[in-house]
């Protein structure tokens, strides 16, 4: 398997100079950020939207240095009830949409979005996740019913419209977190709607993200490769439904290695080669920010070496 960085874990470089760092260290592919979550770094989002030659010269760019582009990522809560912030945050995804087909990507990675409750002065998001109080099971499925299933019918034609895939981050705090809500999405969204398998979120959920692997099979289309560090003594005292930002809460991202061995990694790109999965372990750094180059480089190494037959 080729690998791709995800290049926001570079954003303190200019984009000339990540795409240097990135050929010069083995990385074959680079995931651009455009927007939402992402700062953007290394996309100058408006004119490569509205311009030929920055299209031209961006995939130039790219292409000189014997790197390609696996994907754009405009991760963000495209459900958010706040209006302002939800019509700024589907705008840019719909751009992405339009941007990677004349970028000629197939890939588009965001996340699925999460409602508030009904009305219309709801500003924050209310993630639900467990069937008491009461009050719970109505509000979730007026989210599906009213808000995520009709957003994604619509989106995935739109999506399939212009050949791209959305590979969907099943990520807490969003509507589709594990394997049975990303299914249920995908149900309304078709198939240009799959996933974006980042093991990182699952582990602390006690979810098996080879399991995950099999049962999505051909939905699978972009791979984050990123780490969940666990620590026993706390996941056994607390668990892993966590609203500490940091330590000492049960488990952290990490670079892949240092939660789970590599024996864990070439387990994990064996499953994805059994599931037809031919793109790229696409890297998201999770680490101290003084570590980034040598965290990307010892993570590239790693994979490497987990994902040869």
């Amino acid at each position: 398997m080729k690998i791709s960085l995800f290049t926001d874990g570079l954003r303190d470089l200019s984009f000339e100079s990540m795409l240097d760092w990135c050929a010069a260290h083995g990385i074959d592919a680079v995931e651009i950020g455009t927007g939402n979550f992402s700062p953007a770094p290394h996309c100058v989002f408006g004119a490569l939207v509205e311009s030929d030659s920055a299209r031209a010269e961006f995939l130039g760019a790219i292409a000189t240095r014997g790197l390609h582009l696996s994907a754009l990522n405009c991760s963000g809560n495209l459900l958010d009830p706040d209006s302002e912030r939800r019509e700024r945050t589907q705008q840019i995804f719909r751009d992405s949409v339009r941007l990677a087909a004349q970028l000629r990507v197939t890939t588009v990675v965001t996340m699925s979005g999460c409602p508030g409750e009904p009305g219309g002065a709801a500003r924050f998001p209310n993630w639900v996740t467990c069937t008491w109080q009461p009050e719970f099971q109505p509000l979730l499925e007026w989210q599906w019913r009213e808000a995520v299933e009709p957003f994604w019918r619509e989106t995935g034609q739109f999506a399939a419209d212009h050949g791209i895939n959305v590979a969907l981050e099943m990520h807490p705090g969003q509507a589709a977190y594990n394997t049975r809500t990303l299914l249920r999405l995908r149900e309304s969204g078709g198939e240009a709607v799959g996933a974006n398998l980042d093991p990182s979120h699952l582990f602390w959920q006690g979810i098996d993200p080879l399991r995950v692997i099999a049962a999505l099979g051909e939905a699978v289309f972009h791979v984050h490769a990123k780490d969940c560090w666990l620590d026993a003594e706390e996941m056994a005292l607390n668990g892993g439904l966590e609203t500490r930002t940091a330590a000492p809460r049960a488990w952290e991202h990490c670079i892949p290695g240092e939660g789970h061995d590599e024996n864990f990694w070439r387990d994990f790109a064996a499953a994805l080669s059994r599931a037809g999965y031919g793109g790229p372990l696409s890297i998201e750094y999770a680490g101290p920010s003084a570590d980034t180059c040598d965290g990307i480089e010892k993570a590239a190494a790693l994979l490497r070496r987990a994902s040869k037959k």
